[in-house]
């Protein structure tokens, strides 16, 4: 079995040594570059990396990522498809030999997009980037995926893991109008109109948000609860954030009945309530989140449903409440999960003077 990772960059200098020591252990590495002025292409041939330099005009993730694919022989078996500020973690060509059956044609793994300041993994799910050399391509000019143009037959393997650490100081701004022309392409796609839903709240036009986001819910494609979940919860976000909060607890009531599983549309519930100072609802939410124990692998997942949020509100509302003791309960806790924030540090100072 021959096994090799492949790649695109830009300007990514700062990570190759730790690229590379990651995935020494392929077969054959193959980048794409698109364009660098610092030392990324230097830096990838001084470790033996197979690279190539082409200039995308006009940019598109799914293009650049056909060039770089396309820079692998066809004898290759299995393509691991890493970003440079990806890291995978060791052990992961075995895991793919051990699992990888003769009628396998993509392999989903454990995929964690970030880390907490404790170094714990904050948003953590499956993903499935490795798949057969032939009979796939990208699609998609931003949030690009592959498509199969045969047919598929997935392994998982949650022992296989890889992590990334993302540069925050990169630009996303080409995001946006790059949506905006995947929905053009395709208006039927109920992903890419999810997405662009999403990014329209990201950058605060609510009300084009909520039209594309309702969009999605009406496609008949967009069958996935998780993420028509999501829709429903952004909507009411943007209703928030319109200060119609009636709207909002109308979506909000939605999104718990396409999804009651999901502790998301309740701790969304209980954030929008104390914005309202209604305290008894703030833990009346918080309480039904903290019932579901279950935490799916999902991207679609909500970093504060499974973090100290949820015990920070129930301090706070049951202080306000007056039940002193309870609030102590909750502050000891969110500070158990988040020890060095100076603003729970000061709430537990000022709950225990009322305690005692």
């Amino acid at each position: 079995m021959k096994i090799c990772v492949y790649a695109i960059c830009k300007n990514e200098g700062k990570f190759v040594d730790r690229f590379y020591e990651s995935a020494k252990d392929a077969d054959g590495i193959y980048v794409l570059d698109t364009g660098s002025t610092d030392d990324t292409v230097n830096k990838l041939k001084s470790h033996g990396v197979v690279v190539e330099q082409k200039i995308i005009d006009p940019w598109r993730f799914d293009v650049a990522r056909n060039y770089s694919l396309n820079l692998v022989p066809e004898d290759y078996d299995v393509c691991v498809c890493l970003d440079l500020d990806e890291v995978l973690v060791k052990g992961w060509k075995e895991q793919i030999i051990k699992n990888w059956q003769e009628d396998t044609t993509r392999l989903r793994y454990n995929y964690i997009w970030s880390f907490d300041e404790y170094g714990n993994p904050a948003v953590n799910f499956l993903t499935d980037k490795i798949h057969s050399r032939k009979n796939y391509k990208w699609v998609n000019p931003v949030h690009e995926v592959l498509k199969c143009e045969g047919n598929e037959k997935f392994v998982t393997c949650e022992e296989l893991t890889i992590e990334h650490y993302p540069d925050n100081n990169k630009s996303r701004s080409s995001y946006l109008p790059l949506l905006e022309l995947a929905v053009k392409e395709e208006p039927n796609n109920d992903r890419n109109t999810h997405y662009l839903g999403r990014e329209y709240m990201f950058h605060q036009r609510w009300n084009e948000s909520i039209d594309m986001l309702i969009k999605h819910l009406s496609l008949p494609t967009a069958t996935w609860k998780d993420e028509r979940c999501a829709s429903m919860r952004f909507i009411a976000r943007c209703y928030k954030n319109l200060n119609r909060f009636e709207e909002a607890k109308m979506w909000l009531n939605k999104a718990i009945n396409e999804a009651p599983y999901l502790r998301d549309p309740y701790v969304e519930f209980a954030l929008l309530y104390y914005q309202l100072n209604d305290w008894h609802n703030v833990i009346k939410y918080c309480n039904e989140a903290l019932k579901i124990e279950k935490h799916a692998k999902s991207y679609i997942n909500e970093t504060f449903s499974w973090d100290y949020t949820i015990y920070d509100l129930l301090a706070i509302a049951y202080y306000n409440l007056n039940d002193y003791q309870k609030s102590l309960e909750n502050i000891n806790i969110a500070l158990k999960m988040n020890p060095n924030d100076e603003r729970l540090k000061n709430n537990k100072i000022l709950i225990e003077k009322k305690a005692n």
